[in-house]
C-alpha cells in the first residue's frame, strides 16, 4: 500500500463529501449527514485539522478534528470526526493512519486532549476510553471516549460545533 496522508486543499472538497457520504451509508448508528458536517464545520471555520489519504493520487480516506467546549470552562480540547474510508478499502489500515497523524497533530498543537464518539473496542487502540468525568449528554457512556493530552483530565460536559446539527 502506497499511502500517504496531507491536509486538505480547496481540489479535495467534493472528494471529501463522497467518501464520507459512502462510508456512513451503511454504518450502524450514523445520521447519514456526516458529508454535510465536515462542510459546515469547513464553512464555519472550525475545521481545524482536515487530513486527508492518499493512495497514489486517489483519495482513500479523511479524518476531521474540530474544536469542542467544556463547561468546566477548560481549553484545548478537540473532537475527532467523522472519519471516513471509501468502503472498497476499509479494512486496510487506512483509518489507523488517519487516526495516528491526527493525534500526532493534535500533540504537535500542545493540545490538551480529544474525544470522539464511536466503538470503544476500535479506538482504545489508539489510548481512547470512556470517562466517567467527560460527558456528552443524551450519549451511551461507553461510546464516548476521551484521550487526554496534556494536563489533568478535567470534568465536565462536552459540546460541540452546532455543524454536528446539521440535518438532525
Amino acid at each position: 500500500m502506497n499511502l500517504s496522508i496531507r491536509d486538505e486543499t480547496p481540489g479535495d472538497v467534493d472528494a471529501i463529501a463522497r467518501i464520507t457520504e459512502a462510508a456512513f451509508a451503511n454504518a450502524p448508528h450514523a445520521s447519514r449527514t456526516e458529508h454535510r458536517i465536515v462542510d459546515a464545520l469547513r464553512e464555519a471555520g472550525q475545521l481545524s485539522v482536515s487530513l486527508v489519504a492518499l493512495e497514489g493520487d486517489e483519495l482513500v480516506g479523511h479524518v476531521a478534528l474540530s474544536p469542542v467546549t467544556l463547561s468546566s470552562g477548560d481549553c484545548g480540547w478537540y473532537g475527532l470526526g467523522p472519519i471516513s474510508v471509501r468502503p472498497d478499502r476499509q479494512g486496510h489500515g487506512i483509518g489507523s493512519a488517519l487516526m495516528v497523524e491526527a493525534i500526532e497533530r493534535l500533540k504537535a498543537s500542545h493540545a490538551a486532549g480529544c474525544v470522539l464518539l464511536g466503538d470503544p473496542r476500535y479506538y482504545a487502540r489508539f489510548g481512547f476510553s470512556a470517562c466517567a468525568r467527560l460527558v456528552l449528554p443524551g450519549v451511551p457512556a461507553e461510546y464516548f471516549q476521551a484521550l487526554p493530552l496534556a494536563g489533568a483530565l478535567p470534568a465536565a460536559e462536552v459540546g460541540y460545533h452546532a455543524a454536528f446539527a446539521v440535518g438532525s
